[in-house]
C-alpha cells in the first residue's frame, strides 16, 4: 500500500490528466477509423462506377 507521498503514488490530479488523455487519444483513434471508412466505401464506389462505364461502353 502506497502512502500519498510516496515515489509513484499517483494522485488524484494525475489520474484525472491520465484519463483525460486517454480520452483524447481514443477520439483520435475513432476519428481515424471512420475518415478510413469513408475513403473506403469512396473508393468501392468510384472503382464500381468506372467498371461500369467500362462495360457500358465496351465495344
Amino acid at each position: 500500500m502506497q502512502h500519498e507521498g510516496a515515489p509513484g503514488a499517483v494522485t488524484d490530479d494525475q489520474d484525472k490528466a491520465l484519463e483525460r488523455r486517454r480520452l483524447e487519444q481514443e477520439t483520435k483513434d475513432e476519428r481515424k477509423v471512420w475518415y478510413f471508412l469513408a475513403y473506403f466505401l469512396f473508393g468501392i464506389h468510384f472503382v464500381a462506377f468506372v467498371m461500369i462505364y467500362a462495360v457500358r461502353h465496351a465495344h
